[in-house]
């Protein structure tokens, strides 16, 4: 028997109930399935899966976000494949979906995050636990300090600069958090010269750990284009995984607030 669902891009997915063969190409989501116990329905997931721990060691590796490996895919006969529009590409999705479905989560929002927990949840006969989940992170949430309003510029890659602008996970995180993001104006992750970085109204630089690995060297270079600014490495995985690693963000966040 086949039942209709619909994903978080509008799309209708035709699957089994309840599927017992899932390959995930999203970290976030894999260490989603994992926290709602269901590690032993896994057969896949994406190098870039590294939690928990042992997640790339207990499933194939199929690939990463933007390569899939389609034969290796296909050997492990999914009865359901979990992607998302910002991670993974169009033509993987319309490849893969010519031999199974493919359910896709759109997560531009803290909100929307909440929404596909509950979903994949409900999706895979676990709706309690991942509401639950989803209401422990909205409480955890609901204690941030939020009274900084400081400035923020937070760079995603280097050489180009890119930034988290507005419409992305991490500008509504950093909205949850009190922050102002300085890049606001401009639409998801834009790319911005030396010239146009100097003309911004910035409190604090955020570097973050992924998906570019800025280092301490890299703030030499940016401190003298915002010589005002504090400049600061942070954790990209707080800002940007959007399963139950919410549960730790508010408290990283209000470490970083107490810090300003």
């Amino acid at each position: 028997m086949q039942v209709e669902v619909r994903d978080q891009m509008g799309r209708e997915v035709s699957l089994t109930p309840f599927p017992k063969r899932i390959i995930s190409l999203v970290p976030s989501q894999t260490e989603l399935l994992y926290y709602l116990g269901l590690k032993d329905r896994l057969v896949g997931i994406t190098k870039f899966c590294i939690h928990p721990s042992d997640a790339l060691k207990e499933n194939v590796i199929v690939g990463g976000t933007k390569k899939i490996r389609t034969q290796k895919v296909k050997e492990l006969q999914p009865d359901l494949v979990i992607g998302n529009k910002e991670e993974n590409t169009q033509d993987i999705v319309l490849e893969l979906e010519q031999f199974c479905p493919v359910w896709m989560s759109d997560i531009n929002t803290y909100k929307d995050a909440l929404v596909m927990i509950s979903e994949l949840g409900e999706l895979m006969n676990v709706g309690d636990k991942a509401d639950e989940l989803a209401k422990a992170i909205d409480r955890q949430f609901s204690e941030i300090s939020t009274v900084n309003k400081l400035k923020v510029l937070y760079f995603i890659w280097y050489n180009p600069y890119m930034v988290a602008g507005s419409n992305t996970f991490v500008d509504s995180i950093l909205q949850k958090a009190g922050y102002q993001n300085a890049a606001a104006h401009l639409e998801r992750y834009p790319r911005l010269s030396e010239s146009e970085i100097m003309e911004m109204d910035v409190d604090v630089v955020m570097l973050s750990s992924e998906p570019y690995p800025f280092k301490e060297s890299h703030k030499e270079g940016l401190q003298n284009l915002l010589p005002k600014a504090e400049i600061t490495l942070v954790d990209g995985e707080y800002f940007s995984w959007y399963g139950p690693r919410l549960l730790d963000t508010p408290n990283y966040l209000n470490s970083l607030n107490s810090f300003y």
